[in-house]
């Protein structure tokens, strides 16, 4: 029996009591996603270019797709180990065509391979990625007053992402529009967009509170 949605409040009721972001959409594997990973502040530089660069994969496609196809996309890059990934060739190329396990389009994955050389890049000018990305956290003033249901649907895109899409690209990046881009901003922690009376959303409000922001290295 599929799981139902409060059409007010956007949640639903788990198995556990507990009440959740509609999209998780009662999946095992979406809810667990929701639970321990989305909208969780992340600094670790691998983990942030590994979901910038599978947002970019999921373009025309859904996360879940691309969820489900992450542990091949982790063996098919190397572990977005991004040093690694920008040294990748023609070779690779082909071998990742090959690879059915992935989404096998040649344009996102020569991106993922160019993203990693710009990624390099960042972190020789800001120290870390991390320093980078954080910089484009939007302050409270910037953010909805009550994360509800038809605000939640409506957010596509922020200023922010529109400001990091446009650095990004200016920057040599690809499969970076501001969607995309804010969807890794909720991913990674940069907003906290879960729905009030989420089970997840005090938790991780507590955690950005206590987050410590990487912050551009200097001398």
């Amino acid at each position: 029996m599929a799981p139902v949605v409060d059409p007010k409040t956007g949640l639903i009721r788990g198995e556990d009591g507990s009440d959740r972001c509609w999209w998780h959409g009662g999946l095992d594997d979406y809810r667990l996603y929701h639970d321990t990973e989305w909208g969780w502040p992340i600094a670790d530089d691998r983990r942030l270019f590994e979901k910038i660069c599978l947002e970019g994969f999921q373009a025309g496609l859904s996360w879940l797709t691309i969820l489900r196809k992450r542990e091949a996309f982790r063996n098919a890059f190397a572990g977005f180990d991004f040093e690694k990934v920008s040294e990748f060739g023609e070779a690779d190329i082909e071998r990742c065509l090959a690879d059915k396990g992935i989404v096998r389009h040649r344009k996102k994955i020569e991106s993922t391979i160019n993203n990693a050389r710009r990624a390099l890049e960042l972190r020789d000018e800001f120290g870390s990625q991390a320093a980078y990305f954080w910089s484009y956290e939007p302050g409270p003033e910037d953010r909805p007053a009550v994360m509800d249901f038809e605000t939640a649907k409506g957010l596509a895109t922020s200023p922010q992402s529109v400001a990091l899409s446009k650095d990004l690209k200016k920057r040599g990046w690809s499969f970076v529009g501001p969607t995309t881009v804010y969807a890794f901003m909720q991913a990674m922690g940069l907003v906290n967009d879960h729905l009030e009376g989420c089970c997840c959303r005090q938790p991780i409000e507590k955690a950005r509170a206590d987050f410590a922001r990487p912050r551009k290295q200097t001398g």
